[in-house]
């Protein structure tokens, strides 16, 4: 291991994931590097999350639990309480991909003139509810990253995407359903270095092809590549992404 020891924020936002929670907290536990807090922003559940994120608490474990704004508000506080170089989002039911993942990534690090990278980002598989591999994510991580990438869409997942907690800013609430993809333009705007790890860093849990307020989501979308990219190429971007579904 190189002399950089790097420290991970891991925060996962909770609201009534009783179904899916042990699996992330299980994974963050058996982590063979120990260098990181595990903060748990839960917006009050009602059913049993949290007798579940009680049963496996320890020292590296913070929990928070009071009504929240929705998702991302939720987000933004856990990036106000977070300590460590790095943030790392791992919603309920996602799991890092191996026992030692955190382990490579920290491997992976070199400083530069600016210090550690501002950014780090690897590859998502998915996984079914039985922690089964079923493939990898449909975009794959460029090798080589900035923020006008995204113009191609959402290369890199969000929970494979860390950030240096200092580059950090808060998540736009005026997005619902797609602030995290303006976060991520953002935060590679502001970027010095990014750093592509090479790895599999993720296993997210497979939702479906449908998900609630999808439709909403996609609007969102088209108005933040707009606000980054102007709406000239947003929308040339847009009629070859349908051509090319069209073949």
């Amino acid at each position: 291991m190189n002399e950089i020891v790097p420290t991970f924020s891991i925060i996962t936002v909770t609201y009534n994931a009783a179904a899916t929670i042990e699996a992330t907290l299980l994974s963050v536990r058996q982590q063979t590097y120990r260098h990181f807090e595990h903060l748990i922003i839960d917006g009050a559940s009602k059913d049993n999350t949290l007798y579940i994120i009680y049963k496996y608490k320890d020292d590296t474990i913070k929990v928070f639990s009071e009504p929240d704004k929705g998702l991302y508000d939720a987000m933004n506080k856990g990036i106000r309480m977070a300590s460590c170089d790095y943030l790392c989002f791992l919603n309920a039911g996602d799991t890092f991909h191996e026992v030692d993942t955190l382990e490579k990534i920290a491997n992976t690090i070199s400083t530069t003139p600016h210090g550690l990278p501002s950014i780090l980002y690897g590859e998502t598989a998915i996984v079914n509810a039985e922690r089964q591999f079923l493939h990898m994510r449909r975009h794959k991580a460029p090798d080589v990253l900035t923020w006008k990438s995204f113009q191609q869409g959402m290369l890199v997942c969000h929970q494979a995407f860390l950030v240096k907690r200092t580059l950090a800013e808060p998540y736009n609430l005026q997005y619902k359903y797609s602030s995290d993809f303006d976060w991520c333009i953002r935060m590679m705007k502001k970027a010095d270095v990014i750093s592509n790890t090479h790895l599999i860093l993720i296993d997210y849990l497979d939702e479906g092809m449908t998900t609630r307020h999808h439709k909403e989501s996609l609007i969102e979308r088209l108005r933040i590549m707009a606000k980054h990219y102007g709406w000239c190429k947003t929308l040339i971007m847009h009629l070859w992404f349908a051509i090319r579904l069209l073949r």
